[in-house]
């Protein structure tokens, strides 16, 4: 008898749970577990900012002069610091108005044994001369926003990976004279691009991808941060990044828009800009995207670019702590994937 009421019983509990497992065609409910999230390290925007004030101490960082080897000495140091893999790559930057300078890339290697990588770039010298200013457009600007900013965004980067280490190598790269191209027009004044000067500009990535610090290199992508600090800076999808890396760039900007921030990475379409990543695409095919400052409309260069203006009192903690936090979001999601 205890075994039929035990059984009756059993008989009862299962009627009453199975009808709440089952859906009304009488299928199973199948569940599927949740996405884990990935802990994201805090991007420290006042680090971030002190590394920016830290070059443009040093002064305009225009290849061949002291305040140039001063900071590159410096940027070697702090990757070290941080437990990179250095190399210096010095090369001859032949300029378009006829001089030759010292310039040198820096390459900061995070787990340079791992096959599995990210490129992260920005280029670390200052323009040569304010070329759309209207007073002393001849003199060198400080290059704030257009130059450390990017470095600055980078060196806490690798603060981050050195405090919070993950499985994945990251390659961080500062290109040198980016930054000496021709872009002056006779005739129509210094503010208008002159045409076909594209080789002009973005030496040193363009001898890097000569000269790969490591033959047959590869990453699964890259990103390139170039005026990533200023404030009111807002960054359209460029153009080169959407032809050849559309898959890259929506993930960055679905990454920007669910953490908040897609009134800085705002979907609007901009031209195509000659910056590093072209020359990286160009030598090695890594799909490389340029975060870019464009906040003007249509997508255009802020004020300051090319003008003394460039200079710390523009360059916005809030910013920097943004495009930090995407950058990595990035990082972190996709050294969790199964490789």
């Amino acid at each position: 008898m205890a075994y039929v009421l035990i059984a009756v019983m059993l008989l009862s509990v299962i009627g009453y749970i199975l009808p709440k497992l089952l859906p009304d065609n009488g299928k199973p409910v199948v569940t599927t577990p949740a996405t884990p999230k990935v802990p994201v390290p805090i991007f420290v925007a006042d680090s971030a900012f002190a590394y920016v004030k830290k070059q443009v101490d040093f002064g305009p960082r225009v290849p061949g002069t002291a305040a140039h080897k001063a900071c590159a000495a410096w940027i070697v140091g702090e990757f070290k610091k941080y437990g990179l893999t250095v190399i210096e790559q010095p090369f001859k930057a032949k300029t378009y108005y006829g001089s030759t300078l010292d310039a040198m890339n820096i390459i900061g290697q995070y787990k340079p044994e791992l096959s599995n990588r990210i490129l992260l770039c920005a280029h670390w010298d200052s323009r040569h001369i304010a070329s759309k200013d209207t007073k002393d457009a001849d003199k060198p600007i400080l290059g704030a926003d257009d130059g450390a900013s990017g470095v600055g965004v980078m060196l806490e980067l690798a603060r981050m990976l050195q405090q919070n280490p993950v499985e994945y190598g990251i390659d961080f790269i500062c290109f040198d004279a980016e930054d000496l191209g021709d872009e002056r027009e006779p005739g129509a004044g210094v503010s208008v691009m002159k045409q076909n000067t594209e080789e002009t500009w973005c030496l040193g990535s363009q001898y890097w991808g000569q000269n790969l610090h490591k033959p047959g290199y590869k990453a699964k992508f890259g990103i390139l941060f170039d005026m990533v600090g200023a404030s009111g800076a807002k960054f359209p999808r460029e153009g080169i990044s959407m032809n050849k890396a559309p898959e890259i760039v929506n993930k960055i900007w679905g990454i920007a828009a669910e953490l908040g921030y897609s009134s800085l990475f705002v979907n609007t379409p901009a031209g195509a800009i000659t910056d590093d990543h072209f020359f990286v695409m160009r030598a090695t095919n890594i799909p490389t995207v340029d975060i870019i400052g464009m906040p003007k409309t249509p997508p255009m260069f802020g004020d300051h670019h090319h003008t003394h203006f460039d200079n710390l009192s523009i360059i916005d903690p809030e910013v920097l702590r943004k495009v930090g936090h995407v950058a990595a979001t990035v990082i972190y999601r996709t050294a969790a994937q199964p490789q």
